[in-house]
This record gives C-alpha cells, structure tokens and sequence, in this order.
C-alpha cells in the first residue's frame, strides 16, 4: 500500500499596523462605543475553550455543555454560534450557564455542527476555536456466516473485518474461539489496523487454526458499545518457510527498528518525519526470492512556533506582529480582530489561526496604541555611571512618551552635540570614547513632545582600566589528559573583579567549570586559571579568558589541541566481488592530530549479527592505504563491511557499513555430514543425512547426489535430490532380501558444479519385522508386534514428518500397547524400535491406522425423572449423531449412592431406565451419556432426592432437568 507524501511546511505570516490618529491621553476606542481604559482594563484571555463533542444517537433524555471561561477587566460577556449563525439563548432547549452552552434533549436534525464562543468587552472581542457536535452510533454486525480462509505455514495472511455502519471511527480487536481470549497487543506477528479493522498475520504458525471474531468498540464522550462479528475460520496448510529482511529503499535504514529488521513485522517506534519514505520486505530462500514495497507518509496537526504577544505602541508608529506555524500538510493562516475580518484603522483583540485537515489552532493578543507626554519615573538616567579610563561609556536615556520625543544632552550648562568623542545616537543614547579623569561630572538628558518636556540626571565616575597581566599559553596534550590554562589580571582597586572562560568548541557557550570564583586572599583574587580535566577529542578549540569589572574587561586566548585515535574513514565502496573475495575502498577520516598508523576490516555476514575482523591482502594494511582486498569470503553470501584506523593512541570509531553485497556463486566445497540410514518398510533401503546449512550452499539450485550400491557389486546407482530441507531417501525394490548391506556416499550440487563426495557408510535395508495397529477409539489405537524385551513405539500424523513423531515405550514382553491422547478422524504412521541402554534400533516397517470418527459432543437432552415406590424412573431424548461424528450404539448409566457405584449398559434403543430409591432421606447422584465406537459422549448429571419429588439439577448443559408430571 501506498500514500501520497506532502512536504512539512512553516508558515510565516505577519500583520504590519501603522496608526496616526491622536487620542486623548491613556484612552482608546473600542468596537462597542465604550471606552478602554489604559492600565486598568484588559482584553478578553480564553481560560477555556470549547472542545469537540460526540452524543450518543437515540439518548434524548440528557443534556450537552460546551465550556467557554476567559478572564478579562470588565467582565466579559458570551454570545455563541452555531455553523456562523447566533444561538437564541434563554429558551428551554439552550441556557448559558457562566459562560457555558448548554443544550437541554439535544437532536441530530437541530442541533449537529460547528460551535463557536465569542467573548467581550469594551477593550474587544474574541472568538474560540470551533467545536463540532456529532451524533454517534454502532450498528451490530451481518448474521450471515463468514467463509471460512486457509493460510500457509509460515506465510503472511489477513482476516477481513467487515464492521457494521457507525459513527465515528472504532477501535477494533480481535478475539480467539471465545470471549475475553484477546489477540496480545505485544505479540509482534499480529497487527489490528485501527483504520479498516483487518487483521493481518505476518507469519502463520500450526497453532494459529482456531475461530477468529472482529470486536469492535465506539468509545463517545458519555458513554462506550462494543459488538462482535460471526466467527472466521482460519485454517493451515504448510508451504516451504521463507526467511524475511527489510530495507528503506530512498535512505538508510533506521536503527530505532532493532531486531524487527529481520522479521516478518517492521516496527518504527517515536515516528517522525525522518521514517518517511519506501520501504521493501524481502522474502528469500533457497528457491529464489520476492519483494514487495509501501510507503510510508508523516504528518502532523499544526502547531505554534512562534506568535505574537500582547503590545503597547506609541500614536503614529509602527507595529509589525508574526505567526510562524508548522505542519503537514502546511497550514493556511488567517488573521482576526474582534472576532471579526481583519480591521488595521484601531486598537483591539487580535487572533491568528492555523490549520489544516487535522486540526486548528488559536492564539492571541491585545493591541493598546499609547498617547503620552515624557515620563522618566520609571526609567530615569542612571545616578551613578562609572567608566574605565580609556575606554568608552554608554549612558542611556528611555524616558516613556508618545509621540516619540526629541532628545539632547547637557554636561552641567554646557550642551552636547557631536564630535570625535562624543555621540549622540538617534534613540537618545550618550556615548563617550577615549574617557579620561576630565570627562567626570554630571549628565542631563531633556526629552520633550507636543504634550510636553521632562530630564534626568547621572553623574559619571572615572576609573582604572582593567589589564591582562599573565595571558593564556597554547597547548598541545592527549585525549584523556590535564591542562592548566592561566589567565592573570589587574583592575581598578574599589571595583570586583570576575573571570570568565569561552571556548569556540562550545560555540562560544559561556563554561560551566569556569570563573568567577570568590577571591581566596588578596593574592589570589587577580588569578582566573582554568583546570580541564580528563580532556577530550571535542573540547579542541580557542579558549578565551575574559577578566572584567562593572565598567570595562580585557581578553586574551589561546588554542587547545588534543591528539586522539582518528576519526571514522568515509565513502566505503566495494568493487570487483568474487565468489571468496571484494575489493574495498575508502576515504580518510581525520587524524585527530596523530598520524594514522594502520586499518583493520571489519565484517558482517546475513548468518549472523556480530562483526568480526577479516583477511585480508596484504594482512598490514598501512595508514596511507584507502583499499585493500577482503579474502576467504564465502560464496553465495551476504556481507557488509567497516573500516577502522588506528594511531598510537589507540583505534578510532568505525566507519558506517558498506551496502549490502552478496559474493559470487561457487560449487559446493564439503560434503553433507551425518550420512547414515536403515529401518522403513519391506523391500526398502532408507538413506539419511543432514541438510546443509545455508553457508555451505555456495549458490541457488542446490540439491544432492545421492549413490549407493549392493556392498560387493562394483556398479554405484545415482538419484538427485532437488530440494535442500531434504534429509532422507526411500529406494524401493520389491527383490530387495531382509537387512541387505549397502555402500552408500553423498555429494552436494548446486548451478556452478558438483562439490565433493562423503566418505562410504554401510547401511542395511529394513529388517523382517510385523506390527499390526487397530483403532479403538476416536482417541485410542492398539499396537501390536513380535515379543521384544523393550520397545518404543513412535507415531505421527499423515502430514506431519517423522522427525516431529511422538514416542510411547514399554517394557517387558508385552506384544500389545495402547497410545492415547489422539485426534478424531486421523490417518497416523506407526512403526516400532527395540531400544536397549545403548540406544535405539532400526526401525520396524510402518503400519498405517485411521482414529474412528469423534462420539456426539452433547449430552443427553430434556431428561426428566419421577419417584414411583421404591424406584426412581428417568427418561431423555434420543442423541443423534452428525455425519461427522461416529454412530451411538447405546447409554451408559452411572448410579452413585453413598460408597455404591453401579454402572448399566443400555442399547440405542432404549432411553429410560429405573432404579432403586434410597429409603433414607438421602439423594442419588445419576450420570446418563452415550457410546460408540468414538467412545463415550459427554455425561448430564443429575441429583435427586425424595423431597416431594422435586428435582435439584447440578449440570444441564441442554435443557434444565425437570420431574416427570
């Protein structure tokens, strides 16, 4: 499956209001006549939104509220709409409650669509985000039945859900044969699509064959309703098992996806827009692979990343206000004021809003446009400006007013204006340069506007420069070591001194191990050195020491450098891939400041996850080497590849791996191992090995050459075997004599040739032997054979192999045993083995037997008794058996009294029968079930006593036991 990618996107937006109206002083207009009140008043701030709302369909007996609080100075006052028109409030179906809507027997038909909450005052007016009011609903499921799927052992498959109509969307489950047996949410073959409610199984195993039903839940704001489907029936068949292997095939990879790589379910956890992309699941094994892709798409509700703040501007300036949004797809932005469309003529609320198909967003802030004489009471001149001799001094003048003020200086009477030393800047900034003891004195600053003039006045004191007496020195150390750097430094004597470190490896973060500290004595509170401990490869860099006072500082640096191991290689590239060898390439990686020495290759092969050192050529790679040869590869075989240098500080960080690559195909260079054989059937010779492993295949159209022949003949007969999981031949020949010798040998082969032959081994045909196997039941077989003193017998179902057979042994000379715990309606294989302390023998010839058909799996029906004398008579329906069930050839009655158990025996054509009634005041425990050749059928027990002829029922799992009339 695949889905459309759109790119993530920032929208940036801005509102630029110009005003130039005059107003009187700390007064402003507002939408509704009424008057703001500057410093007093504040606009409407939402405490609480509304938010979307689901109903239940059909409950009209119940009430809806939708929550609007803000906080504002005067009160605010609330208006609703409903899909942009007003609610009537006051009436029986809609009261506002502080603030809240609430809605009284809401209807479908009146009352569904998108609510908004407007809230004012007389500084302005806001409006909510939208909320949606839905009805929700879940109708049950079809009662028609579900058809039953078959799934391949070890092969992916899904189960179709089908949910009913509801509203909104459900969450889905599944369960096994019966309730509450819930599919684990941690088993990693399953996953629950959450959108069509499928459930898909990513590698079927025998055990999975069961009933599966869909359960669905819709989860609304009051109340929650679950259904479940018909039962699935999933059954397996077994197809050759292939193993599985993912790849992202724009980008790498992510390593957050561990083991799961490897496995029939790729699992990304903390998704985020890097995971976007293709990925490909590929299924392989010796008889060629498949692939199939999907893509894989992020995206995201929108969200602030910047917004404007509440402002306060003088009359005719400018005011520039900023959204910045994220998002996918990327939002659109909108701007309100006063809840209405963008007005830019005066002062109010203003909201920007952001959204997109997942959701949208508000936020807010209120505009005061400020009319003002000059004010310095709250930002006056400073009293006391100190500043270093030689250097400069910046004395600052922010008086409060609007329009904005004039502004100039005076040192006592004498006005300042512009020279070599001496600025004025534009926003009423004094800056002196080059200070000397003369500049001392006091400074005044006039500002003044149409409403009228106000000044303040500093006095500026001159002081000593501060000097770097003992600059840092450059050094040069190990990764791992210490370093002392020093920083000495004198100053004005009345003022502290502090010291502080930069470092450009920190990009010029201020260091956390660094000065100030507090003076130790006054022989010490001129020294800033700094201590580095245990130095690392990233802290390299220029260290600045920066001794400083109130009124000036003074700088000095020096370089840092730390010799370390080097620094990963780059751009692996393989070439020239042979059956046993590659050729490697690769860029160098930094030094770290000591010369590369040497490079080692490191591998890793598809059969296993650890990375191991390789052969190579020559064996001593040198450090001014970028390629050499990996040898004694395996052909046929994955591989990836990394390289590290080393220095005489020791080896650096690994490369990235290498692609992917699989050397070239070979012809089989060992023998299967393990080659033996005999037992089987009469006239067979039965021929085992061990299947080759996956890395000694060497290519694809891999099978075995199998040769044997009659020990003491010369000619040899060959069979080839086509299939690598195979471990066993049968050579059947109806003249083949009991227990005959043969020699027999083994070579592997695939499309490149024949590899080379296994050693001979003897092996016997099947001895004489008779064993004979009856069904006794639909869970029981007898075996018989010969005397033996022990014996084991082993048993397996049809399709199942004989390696996975259960085992039963006896002891003694017994020639007859019987296996239990069988299946219904089963074809089993049978053969037997005599086994001593040495081990087990050659097998006996199999014999096949098919379990009987399974008894009726119900009880006896609609029983019902009466006390008649001394005897207790009881009756029950006749049970009839399903075609697949094996035929009732009678009852079994089981009578239980105190420590007296009688058991009777019945035809199938009788289904009553008397017995004796206790003369005490005691009960009688009956168990009546049916038999046949299946066996026996479940019981339905039943109590009676003589107490007025009632009856008192423990079990009736049909119908309740009832007396007699």
């Amino acid at each position: 499956n695949s889905c459309s990618c759109s790119m993530f996107g920032l929208i940036f937006t801005s509102l630029s209001l110009c005003s130039g109206t005059s107003k009187p002083k700390g007064f402003r207009s507002c939408c509704g006549g009424d008057v703001c009140v500057s410093g007093h008043d504040s606009g409407p701030v939402f405490e609480e939104e509304p938010s979307s709302l689901i109903y239940p369909e059909g409950l009209t007996e119940g009430k809806v509220t939708l929550s609007c609080q803000a906080r504002a100075n005067p009160a605010a006052s609330y208006r609703w709409l409903l899909n942009g028109t007003e609610v009537p409030l006051g009436s029986e179906r809609h009261t506002l409650v502080a603030g809240n809507l609430v809605i009284s027997s809401p209807e479908p038909s009146r009352d569904t669509g998108s609510y908004q909450c407007l809230v004012i005052n007389r500084c302005g007016t806001i409006i909510s985000r939208a909320a949606n009011l839905k009805f929700g609903y879940l109708h049950d499921f079809s009662p028609d039945s579900r058809s039953p799927q078959t799934a391949y052992e070890g092969v992916g498959t899904f189960l179709a859900c089908q949910p009913p109509p509801h509203y909104p969307a459900l969450s889905y489950r599944w369960l096994i044969n019966e309730f509450p047996n819930f599919i684990r949410a941690d088993d990693g073959r399953w996953f629950v699509s959450q959108v069509s409610g499928n459930l898909f199984l990513a590698k079927a195993e025998p055990n999975d064959t069961a009933n599966y039903f869909c359960f669905t839940t819709i989860n609304l704001d009051i109340s929650t309703k679950s259904t479940f489907s018909k039962p699935i029936p999933l059954s397996e068949t077994k197809p050759p098992v292939p193993k599985l292997r993912w790849r992202k095939v724009d980008g790498l990879m992510p390593s957050k996806t561990g083991s799961s790589a490897e496995g029939p379910t790729l699992v990304l956890p903390d998704l985020s827009f890097d995971d976007e992309g293709v990925y490909e699941c590929e299924a392989y094994n010796s008889e060629g692979r498949d692939t199939h892709q999907g893509r894989i798409s992020v995206q995201a509700q929108p969200d602030w990343v910047q917004v404007m703040s509440d402002s306060e501007v003088e009359i005719s300036s400018e005011l520039l206000w900023s959204c910045l949004s994220s998002g996918k797809p990327r939002p659109s932005v909108r701007w309100l004021r006063n809840g209405h469309s963008l007005a830019l003529e005066d002062s109010g609320m203003y909201q920007c809003v952001a959204e997109n198909k997942h959701g949208t967003i508000y936020a807010s802030a209120e505009l005061r446009v400020q009319v003002q004489a000059p004010d310095f009471r709250l930002n006056p001149v400073r009293r006391l400006i100190p500043a270093a001799r030689g250097g400069q001094v910046m004395i600052e003048c922010r008086p409060r007013a609007a329009p904005k003020p004039i502004l100039f200086w005076s040192r006592g009477t004498e006005l300042l204006a512009n020279s070599s030393r001496i600025t004025v800047a534009p926003d009423g900034t004094l800056w002196i340069r080059n200070v000397s003891r003369a500049d001392e004195g006091k400074y005044t600053c006039f500002a003044e506007n149409y409403l009228g003039k106000a000044n303040s006045t500093g006095h500026l004191s001159v002081r000593d420069a501060t000097k770097i007496t003992l600059a840092p020195s450059n050094a040069d150390i190990n990764q791992g070591e210490n370093v002392t750097l020093q920083c000495h430094a004198s100053h004005d004597p009345t003022m502290d001194l502090t010291f502080t470190w930069f470092s450009s490896c920190f990009a010029d973060i201020f260091l956390q191990n660094s000065y100030p500290r507090p003076p130790l004595s006054s022989q010490q509170e001129n020294i800033g050195d700094l201590l580095i401990v245990n130095a690392q490869l990233s802290q390299a860099g220029i260290f600045t020491c920066t001794a400083q006072t109130v009124v000036d500082s003074a700088s000095a640096s020096a370089r840092l450098v730390v010799r370390a191991p080097p620094g990963p290689p780059g751009g692996i590239l393989v070439k020239m891939v042979t059956d046993t060898s590659v050729e490697l390439w690769w860029s160098h990686g930094h030094d770290n400041h000591s010369p590369i020495g040497k490079y080692i290759i490191m591998g890793q092969s598809s059969m296993s996850s650890e990375w191991k050192k390789m052969r190579t050529e020559p064996a001593n790679i040198e450090g001014n080497a970028e390629s050499a040869r990996v040898i004694g590869l395996m052909p046929w075989m994955d591989y990836r590849f990394q390289v590290i240098a080393s220095n005489i500080l020791g080896k650096g960080e690994p490369s990235q791996p290498s692609a992917r690559i699989r050397t070239q195909p070979a012809a089989p260079t060992v023998a299967p191992s393990g080659l033996g054989g005999g037992g089987g059937d009469h006239h067979e010779l039965i021929v085992t090995w061990t299947p080759m492993a996956r890395e000694y295949q060497n290519g694809d159209g891999f099978g075995y050459i199998l040769a044997f022949r009659r020990k003491g003949t010369a000619a040899w007969s060959e069979v080839r075997i086509p299939h690598v999981e195979s471990s066993r031949h049968v050579y059947y020949n109806q003249s083949l004599a009991p227990y005959t010798p043969f020699e027999v040998k083994i070579q592997a082969y695939n499309r490149k040739g024949v590899g080379p032959s296994s050693q001979t081994v003897e092996v016997h045909s099947a001895e004489e032997a008779s064993i004979n196997a009856t069904a006794l039941s639909a869970f029981e077989i007898q075996v018989s054979w010969e005397p033996v003193q022990q014996l084991s017998i082993r048993y397996w179902r049809q399709h199942e192999r004989e390696a996975a057979a259960d085992r039963v042994r006896t002891a003694g000379l017994e020639p007859t045993a019987r296996v239990s715990g069988l299946r219904p309606s089963t074809r089993y294989h049978v053969a037997v083995f005599a086994y001593n302390s040495a081990g087990t023998g050659p097998s006996s010839p199999r014999t096949t037997v098919t379990t009987r058909k399974p008894p009726p799996n119900r009880p006896p029906g609609n029983v019902s008794w009466k006390i008649q004398g001394s005897q207790v008579a009881v009756r029950w329906d006749h049970v009839t058996a399903l075609h697949n069930e094996s035929a009732v050839l009678g009852y079994k009655v089981l009578y239980k009294h105190e420590d007296q158990t009688v058991l009777k025996l019945l035809d199938k054509t009788k289904t009553s029968v008397s017995l004796p009634q206790p003369k005490d005041n005691g009960y009688v425990v009956l168990e009546i079930r049916s038999w046949g050749e299946g066996g026996d059928g479940p019981a339905h027990e039943i109590i009676v006593s003589r107490d007025s002829g009632e009856k008192q029922a423990k079990m009736s799992p049909t119908k309740p036991c009832k007396p007699m009339s």
